[in-house]
């Protein structure tokens, strides 16, 4: 990593901001038209499997996530963030990828029926080994998605991510439609990793290339290991919940609760994720001044927090109306779980900006230590609350443990790098306000009609108002990018 990267001339590369903003343009494209273009097909997928079948796939989906949180030993994440040439290391990262990826996958093999009886849902074995075949394709791409995200070229990843969508959920559906319940949802998973992986190593710069230097492949493992031990933490406190849920309360409560879950995810899904997948390539560009590096990741909180507070706490405020309206009366038992979840996506939100930066400036050592520690105390409370309590207690639980404890402690730690609390607050603010707005008009509704969809009119507007004037309050940020950039 003691190469640098020598920038190219001004007439050949635009600057780091336009090419930053237009690859954020086109990531939050590809985010929105896949997530309303399944919407549907989703909601067609619940009425047609039902809770029961649903949660087979969730109790299979809980180990395929649980393996691809390490199943390339974070070594990919390499190329985002190395100095120099990243085809210097590409064809190693490519390697140990696959390397690993294999391995992973038949120690998952192996144990599918064990960890399909510890999630509650013995039937599952099959549907387990067919869905993890999507690790070795993972492995596979990983590479090419971390040049193509390098390179920032979203357009490329749009494309290739709408057609592993779009294929995954048609196949699902076709095969839902014709009997093979759970099954389905596997074979349609499988079918879209693989034809997405077509197009990523079509598009990627570079191609896939295979190789092997062990000076680099000693480094890379020396980055990425304390990363993977980081993402098996990282894991085991985000999915806690769905292990605790399947063990503990059945398949058929685990498929109400990742259907909540599947909701409250879409803030994440629609704002977070398309930030995450430039933010870090474009703060790591800014390394040689620290200054820059932290206005620039204020301005992400405050424009972060201004999209996703009020959508977040509208999916809370509207959870009744939103499941009976999209779901139906079957799946209502999943409201009280979405009323929890989706504040506690909002602190996720927050959450994942924090540990993006943590791995920029090189400190992975506070990311472990703040995974380590929720997931230390969420696990005791969660358990005690599925146990003593229900699916709404496991969720509010959740909530607490990341308000009361792991927020106050990514703050004290951003303050030992030079952030401290009130800046965050300050741009949390308004938007925390304007969500505020969206909630008081949201339970209105729900009170003075029993019409589900003008409940949800009325505040989906509202919500659109309040991320329209908090956007347009902040729109000074832009420039300020633009000369960091």
């Amino acid at each position: 990593m003691s190469v640098e990267e020598r920038p190219a001339p001004a007439a050949e590369q635009p600057p780091l901001f336009t090419r930053a903003s237009r690859a954020l343009g086109w990531s939050m494209a590809s985010t929105i038209i896949s997530r309303l273009s399944t919407l549907a097909i989703g909601i067609a997928l619940a009425r047609i499997l039902g809770p029961d079948a649903f949660g087979t796939f969730a109790v299979a989906l809980v180990v395929l996530l649980a393996v691809l949180s390490f199943n390339e030993l974070g070594v990919s994440l390499a190329i985002v963030r190395w100095p120099g040439d990243p085809r210097e290391i590409a064809p190693t990262v490519a390697t140990l990828s696959v390397l690993t990826s294999t391995l992973v996958y038949s120690a998952l093999y192996l144990g599918a029926p064990l960890l399909a009886r510890a999630l509650g849902d013995p039937g599952s074995t099959t549907v387990i080994r067919v869905l993890g075949l999507s690790v070795i394709v993972s492995g596979l791409v990983a590479t090419p998605v971390a040049l193509l995200q390098r390179a920032f070229r979203q357009d490329r990843k749009t494309v290739a991510d709408l057609v592993t969508n779009w294929t995954s959920a048609l196949a699902s559906i076709g095969l839902a439609l014709a009997g093979n319940g759970a099954m389905s949802l596997a074979i349609g998973q499988l079918a879209g990793s693989l034809a997405g992986a077509v197009l990523f190593i079509a598009f990627a710069p570079q191609g896939l290339r295979f190789g092997f230097d062990p000076a680099k492949a000693r480094a890379l493992l020396q980055f990425g290991l304390p990363l993977a031990g980081s993402s098996i933490v990282v894991f085991a406190t985000t999915n806690l919940d769905r292990v605790v849920v399947g063990a503990t309360l059945g398949p058929t409560a685990l498929g109400y609760y990742v259907l909540a879950l599947q909701l409250a995810s879409w803030p994440v899904t629609v704002f977070s994720q398309p930030v995450r997948a430039v933010l870090p390539a474009a703060l790591a560009r800014l390394q040689h001044d620290r200054p820059a590096m932290r206005r620039s990741f204020l301005s992400a909180v405050g424009l972060l927090g201004s999209v996703t507070l009020p959508a977040c706490l509208l999916l809370a405020a509207a959870a009744d109306a939103l499941i009976r309206f999209l779901y139906g009366d079957v799946w209502q038992p999943a409201s009280a779980v979405l009323l929890w979840l989706g504040p506690l996506a909002a602190l996720r939100i927050i959450f994942e900006l924090f540990y993006d930066y943590f791995v920029v400036i090189a400190d992975t050592r506070v990311v472990l230590t703040v995974q380590m520690l929720w997931f230390v105390v969420l696990l005791p409370a969660l358990y005690a609350t599925c146990v003593f309590g229900g699916l709404w207690q496991a969720s509010a639980v959740q909530f607490a443990v990341a308000l009361l404890v792991i927020l106050p402690l990514y703050l004290v730690s951003l303050r030992r790098v030079g952030i401290a609390a009130l800046p965050v607050a300050v741009r949390l603010g308004p938007p925390l306000l304007g969500a505020a707005v969206v909630v008081a008009v949201a339970l209105l509704m729900a009170r003075v009609t029993a019409i589900d969809l003008v409940v949800l009119a009325v505040a989906g507007v509202t919500a659109l108002a309040a991320i329209g004037v908090l956007g347009y309050r902040l729109r000074h940020v832009v420039r300020e990018l633009k000369t960091v950039g």
